[in-house]
């Protein structure tokens, strides 16, 4: 199945993927609340589309160029979750314009007050949503902070239509234990449902309260108050997510595909050709329980073989030796040249991004090829 892919290539495992998509779906159905998955990991329309046909709610995007991608291929109702800036809002106003439901988001009053002004002066109504910081990871409005009444009212003063408010947890990345996991789960819902609480009683309508991350979306115990989840990882989870503890490595349905092509046996490495332009420069399992180096080695079936790893990577080169430093003297016997391996990848965003195409596999079928959107 694999001799005709040139390597190094990005590989999906369809069965586990779709896992992975039902187990979330379902979830969020369990709770009682709207999916809109962040498509900011695959990239992929035929992923989405996955997505969507389990249940999903509109997308999430990270660039405009992801928005002007999936609006090509008739997704419309679409969230661009990174907080805009003023020499972006034509590109969003071109959008809007074309018929995509786009909202976008702010957390200060500069940006709201950008989007105002372009509204009036094109006498056009964005839709806008606030986003709210809920645990001190990145950007957002404190709750409880008098500037976010006053944000939304420049909004909707201005002739915009103020949507709501959104939160990312994006400090789950850093625990490993269920509890952990649930206190903050509980805490991004708590705050952000303060926050729209705050607004309604200022007399501010608040329709969408959306919370997301892979992590607490698969540890909550509630959502209450809560209408909207967002999570993008899932569909393919990674090294860093196993650490977390929401999933096995059995899980995670993305790798890449790398071929041997050398050995220092003195050293105990076996050097492949899949470097860190194939599975980029993320070191996110360094910091966690179990570090991987650049990735955990499989073999073709993607099973994990024991005790090895991508310990070092250069631009077109990958270092595999054991994990505990020891050298293997018996390296080329057990991986000889031309052998293909599997790399899984600490973060699925940052190796997918490398790449161009997927390859699906697992269906017993020929690779099919699926392309990616990369840039800005």
């Amino acid at each position: 199945m694999f001799e005709a892919i040139i390597t190094p290539a990005a590989l999906i495992d369809e069965t586990r993927m779709t896992r992975n998509i039902s187990r979330m779906q379902n979830r969020m159905n369990a709770l009682g609340v709207s999916f809109r998955p962040h498509v900011k990991t695959s990239k992929c329309i035929e992923v989405a589309r996955r997505q969507l046909a389990q249940g999903a709610r509109g997308i999430t995007v990270s660039t405009l160029r992801e928005a002007e991608h999936f609006f090509a291929a008739g997704f419309v109702d679409i969230l661009y979750a990174a907080c805009i800036t003023p020499n972006k809002i034509d590109r969003a106003l071109a959008l809007r314009r074309r018929g995509c439901d786009l909202t976008v988001v702010v957390d200060s009053m500069a940006a709201a007050e950008a989007i105002a002004e372009k509204g009036q002066i094109e006498k056009h109504a964005f839709h806008v949503m606030i986003e709210v910081d809920t645990d001190g990871h990145r950007a957002g409005v404190k709750p409880e902070d008098r500037l976010l009444i006053d944000i939304a009212r420049t909004v909707n003063d201005g002739g915009s239509v103020f949507a709501g408010l959104m939160t990312h947890a994006g400090s789950s990345y850093e625990l490993n234990t269920r509890e952990a996991l649930q206190h903050l789960a509980e805490q991004e819902r708590r705050l952000i449902v303060m926050a729209a609480k705050r607004l309604r009683t200022a007399g501010i309508h608040c329709k969408i309260v959306s919370v997301g991350s892979t992590p607490t979306a698969l540890s909550t115990e509630s959502l209450s108050g809560v209408t909207e989840v967002r999570a993008g990882v899932y569909v393919f989870f990674d090294l860093v997510m196993s650490n977390v503890g929401v999933c096995t490595a059995q899980d995670i349905a993305l790798s890449v595909l790398t071929t041997v092509i050398g050995h220092q046996t003195d050293r105990g490495w076996a050097i492949v050709d899949a470097g860190w332009m194939a599975m980029s420069r993320d070191r996110g399992t360094q910091r966690l329980g179990r570090d991987y180096g650049y990735g955990a080695v499989c073999d073709v079936r993607c099973e994990i073989v024991e005790d090895y790893i991508l310990a070092t990577a250069n631009q077109e080169h990958g270092i595999l030796c054991r994990g505990d430093g020891t050298a293997d003297s018996d390296i080329a016997r057990r991986f000889p040249i031309g052998s293909l391996l599997r790399i899984l990848p600490n973060h699925a965003c940052a190796t997918g991004a490398q790449f161009s195409e997927y390859n699906l596999v697992g269906s017993g079928a020929a690779p099919e090829r699926w392309s990616r959107i990369n840039g800005w």
